[in-house]
C-alpha cells in the first residue's frame, strides 16, 4: 500500500544498518535513503543496474532526549536541512525546532545519494531521495520507543502514544521522555513495517516551517567554507595561468617578499600563491609578482573560434537519443516546415561565495575545511594530493554560499593541498572573484537545430531536434552517459507535447583542453526548455493562434504540466491588453520530477533595454513538504534565470576569459527584480525537485515575452538590447 494510506513497504533489516547503542547509552538507527537512480528516471532508457542499498542516513536519540538527524546532503540555500528535519519530526511526534542536525562526513558507502550513486548534493534530488526513508526511520524509532516504555511499565503498547518527545499512557496520563527509554529501545527489533502517518494527520509536513539554518545566518554564527580560521592559520591568494591549459614558466617574487606580512611564495605546475599573515598582504604580494606563463596552444583562442566549432557540429549528424514514429515520412508529407538554429553562450556560476579551501598538512595526516557538494570526491582528491591514505585525511564541510554546480567540481581542493604541503601550519587558500570567474567549470556553448513538420492547421506532425554540446556526464556521472550520449544534455528536448514523430540527436562538441565544462543550475533542461518553448511560441504566432491555447491543444496526455500552464495563465491574466512594447511570454515543461507553467511580462524600453515586470509560476512539485521553501527556491531560480537571459555571457580573447566580476558579468540587481508570484498546484504524488526548474522556465518565458513585445524572435542569448532599439 502507498504512503497515502498511512502504511508503507516493509522496512526490513536489510534496509537498516541495525540498532546499536550510542556510546552514551542512547539509540542509533542507520537507514537507507531509497529511490530510483537518475539513469532509471531518464526517458527512453533501459534501467541501469545499481548496487544493493546501503545505510546512508542516521538518527540519534541521546539519553537526555536530544534528537539528531545526520544528513548526507549539504545546505547551500535550498532548505535541505529544514525539509529533512520536518520529515523526521513528523513521524517522531516532536517539534522540528527541537531536532538537531549534522552534516555527514565523507563516505560514499554510507552516504551515497541513491538517485546518483555517490555522496552528491545536486540535481534537485535530496527530498526526492529521502521522502519515504526519513519518515520510515522516524516511525520505526517512535514504535521502538513506545514498545520500550510499555515493557518498562508492563502495559500493552496499544495504550501508549508518542507526543512532543514523550511516551504517554493514555489512561493514566503518566509519561516518560524519549531519552529515558532510548537505551532500552536500542535492544528491540526493528519494526518490519512501521506505520507512517496519513497526510491528513500531518502537523508539520506540508506546512510552512521556519528554516533551521536561518537563525545562525542572521546572527552571524553560521560558518561557510570561506569563514574558517583554525589556530595559526595563514592566508594565501592564488593566481592560475589565465590561458586554458597554460603552465607556470617563472616567477620573480623579490618585490612581493618585501611587503610586510608576506611569508612565502609557493609555485605549483599551473599556478602561484602568496602566503601571508593576512589576506590584504597576500593580495598586495600577488599583485607585486612578475609572472611569466607558458601559454601553450590556446593563446590565440577567441569566442568566434569556439562558436564556429559549435556551428560546425550543428551540421554533423548526431547520435540518436530518441526516435519515435517515422520523422522522415512525416516531414515529406507535411503541409509546411519550420527550421531554426539556436545559439546559447558560455555561462559562469558566479556564486556569491568565491572558492576557498583551508588545509593543514602534517607528515602523517591532513585536515581540510571547505564547502563542497561532493564531499567524498573532495576527500579522495585531498588524500591523493597529500600522498596519504584516505583514513589519514579529515574533512570538515560547511554551508555553501551558493553552489549552482560549481562546487560539484573539486579542482580547488588538490590545488589547496599542494600549496599547503609547502607551508608549515594551516593555510587558507582563497580564490579572488576574478580567479573564480575566469577558471570556472562553465555551462559551455549549447547550440540547437530544430526542424518541425507542420499540418495544414500549423501544428507539429514531426519534431527533429539536434542538440549540440559537451558530454559532461561521461566524466562527471557515467550512469548518465549512455552509448556516448549525455542523457542530461538531451533532457526536455521535445517538451511535454503529443507529437507523434520525434527524433532527438546529440552531437558532441567539447571545449578546448583546459576550459572546464560542468553542471550549471538547471542542467540539461535549462538549455532545451528555452529552445523548445521558443519554437512552440513562434509556431503558434505563425498559425495565428493564441500561444497558450496552442500548447494546451497538444497536451491532452499530459495532465500535470497542462494544469500548471492553465493555472499560470489564469493567475497572470493571460490575454489582457498591455502597453506598447510590452509583452507576455509563456513556457511549460516537466523536469526534475516536477511540472511547471510560466508567464513572464516584460517592457522593452526605446533604448532596447528589457525590464522584466512580472513572472507568474505555477508548480506541481508533488506533495510539498514546506511551501515556503518551494516558493523561495522557485523565486531564486527565476532570478537566476532572468540574469542569464538578460546578461549572462562569458567571452574569450587570446585564450583568456574576459569577464572577471559583476561589472562585466552582471546579475539581476535588486531594483531590477520583478514581481514574482509562485502558485503551488496541490498534489498527493511523490515530491519532485524545486531547486532548478525555476531557472529553466524563467529563461524561456522571458525570451518569449521579449519576442511578443517586439515581434523579433530571439534565437540567441543573452538578449541583444541593441537589436531591440526602437527606430
Amino acid at each position: 500500500m502507498s504512503w497515502r494510506n498511512g502504511d508503507s513497504a516493509p522496512l526490513s533489516r536489510r534496509k537498516f544498518l541495525g540498532v546499536s547503542l550510542v556510546a552514551a547509552g542512547g539509540l542509533l538507527l542507520g537507514f537507507t535513503v531509497g529511490g530510483r537512480t537518475w539513469a532509471q528516471e531518464a526517458p527512453a532508457t533501459p534501467p541501469v543496474p545499481v548496487p544493493p542499498p546501503k545505510p546512508n542516513a542516521f538518527v540519534k536519540i541521546a539519553p537526555g532526549g536530544r534528537i539528531t538527524l545526520v544528513i548526507p546532503y549539504v545546505e547551500m540555500g535550498q532548505g535541505v536541512y529544514t525539509s529533512q528535519v520536518q520529515l523526521l519530526a513528523e513521524e517522531l511526534e516532536v517539534d522540528p525546532a527541537t531536532v538537531a542536525f549534522e552534516a555527514a562526513p565523507p563516505d560514499d558507502a554510507l552516504y551515497a545519494n541513491p538517485l546518483i550513486g555517490e555522496q552528491v548534493t545536486g540535481g534537485s534530488t535530496a527530498l526526492r531521495a529521502q521522502w519515504i526513508s526519513v519518515r520510515q526511520a522516524g516511525a520505526a524509532a517512535r514504535e521502538m520507543l513506545i514498545e520500550a516504555a510499555a515493557r518498562r511499565w508492563k502495559v500493552p503498547a496499544a495504550g501508549l502514544k508518542a507526543e512532543n518527545g514523550r511516551i504517554i499512557e493514555t489512561a493514566s496520563g503518566r509519561s516518560i521522555g524519549y531519552g529515558e527509554v532510548a537505551r532500552e529501545a536500542s535492544g528491540l527489533p526493528v519494526p518490519k513495517s512501521p506505520a507512517l502517518k496519513a497526510p491528513e494527520k500531518f502537523r508539520f509536513v506540508g506546512k510552512p516551517t521556519k528554516r533551521v539554518d536561518t537563525p545562525a545566518k542572521i546572527n552571524g554564527s553560521a560558518i561557510f567554507g570561506i569563514d574558517v580560521r583554525p589556530p595559526g592559520v595563514r592566508y594565501a591568494l592564488v593566481a592560475a595561468c589565465p590561458v586554458f591549459n597554460g603552465k607556470l614558466a617563472s616567477v620573480d617574487d623579490r618585490e612581493a617578499m618585501k611587503i610586510k606580512g608576506v611569508r612565502q611564495v609557493v609555485k605549483i605546475e599551473d599556478a602561484v600563491a602568496v602566503v601571508a599573515d593576512h589576506t590584504w598582504a597576500a593580495r598586495k604580494g600577488l599583485a607585486a609578482l612578475k609572472i611569466k606563463w607558458n601559454e601553450g596552444a590556446n593563446a590565440r583562442l577567441t569566442t568566434a573560434d569556439l562558436v564556429a566549432g559549435a556551428d560546425a557540429a550543428m551540421d554533423r549528424d548526431g547520435l540518436v537519443f530518441m526516435h519515435e514514429g517515422d520523422v522522415n515520412k512525416a516531414e515529406s508529407g507535411a503541409a509546411g516546415r519550420f527550421r531554426a538554429d539556436f545559439r546559447q553562450p558560455i555561462l559562469a556560476h558566479a556564486a556569491m561565495e568565491p572558492l576557498s579551501c583551508t588545509v593543514h598538512v602534517k607528515p602523517d595526516s591532513c585536515e581540510v575545511w571547505l564547502g563542497s557538494q561532493v564531499l567524498a570526491r573532495a576527500h579522495r582528491a585531498a588524500a591523493e594530493a597529500a600522498g596519504l591514505p584516505p583514513n589519514k585525511v579529515v574533512m570538515h564541510n560547511y554551508y555553501l554560499g551558493g553552489g549552482f554546480g560549481r562546487r560539484l567540481e573539486i579542482d580547488y581542493v588538490p590545488q589547496a593541498v599542494k600549496i599547503a604541503k609547502q607551508v608549515e601550519g594551516p593555510v587558507k587558500v582563497t580564490w579572488s572573484r576574478e580567479e573564480d570567474m575566469q577558471h570556472d567549470y562553465y555551462r559551455y556553448l549549447n547550440h540547437s537545430r530544430v526542424t518541425v513538420g507542420l499540418d495544414s492547421a500549423g501544428r507539429p506532425v514531426s519534431w527533429r531536434h539536434r542538440v549540440v554540446g559537451p558530454n559532461i556526464m561521461e566524466r562527471f556521472l557515467p550512469i548518465l552517459n549512455k552509448d556516448g550520449i549525455d542523457l542530461d544534455v538531451v533532457e526536455c528536448a521535445h517538451g511535454p507535447y503529443d507529437i507523434p514523430n520525434v527524433l532527438i540527436e546529440f552531437t558532441r562538441n567539447e571545449p578546448p583542453k583546459g576550459l572546464g565544462a560542468g553542471n550549471w543550475r538547471g542542467v540539461g533542461p535549462t538549455r532545451n526548455v528555452y529552445v523548445v518553448e521558443s519554437v512552440i511560441e513562434e509556431l503558434a504566432y505563425r498559425a495565428g493562434q493564441d500561444p497558450v491555447a496552442y500548447r494546451l491543444a497538444m497536451m491532452a496526455r499530459q495532465p500535470r504540466p497542462r494544469a500548471a500552464l492553465e493555472l499560470a495563465a489564469a493567475k497572470a491574466g493571460w490575454g489582457k491588453s498591455l502597453p506598447k512594447r510590452s509583452g507576455r511570454g509563456a513556457a511549460v515543461f516537466s523536469g526534475f520530477g516536477s511540472h511547471l507553467g510560466f508567464v513572464a511580462e516584460v517592457n522593452v524600453e526605446p533604448s532596447g533595454h528589457v525590464r522584466v515586470d512580472r513572472v507568474v509560476c505555477a508548480v506541481d512539485t508533488g506533495f510539498v513538504v514546506n511551501p515556503d521553501v518551494v516558493r523561495a527556491q522557485m523565486e531564486g531560480g527565476i532570478i537566476f534565470g532572468i540574469s542569464a537571459a538578460l546578461y549572462g555571457k562569458i567571452t574569450v580573447a587570446n585564450g583568456r576569459i574576459r569577464e572577471g566580476n559583476f561589472d562585466t558579468y552582471p546579475v539581476l540587481r535588486m531594483h531590477e527584480a520583478p514581481r514574482i508570484e509562485v502558485h503551488i498546484v496541490p498534489s498527493s504524488e511523490e515530491p519532485g525537485g524545486a531547486g532548478e526548474p525555476g531557472t529553466c522556465g524563467a529563461i524561456a518565458a522571458v525570451a518569449n515575452a521579449v519576442s511578443a513585445a517586439t515581434g523579433k524572435r530571439l534565437l540567441s542569448l543573452p538578449v541583444d538590447f541593441a537589436q531591440l532599439k526602437e527606430v
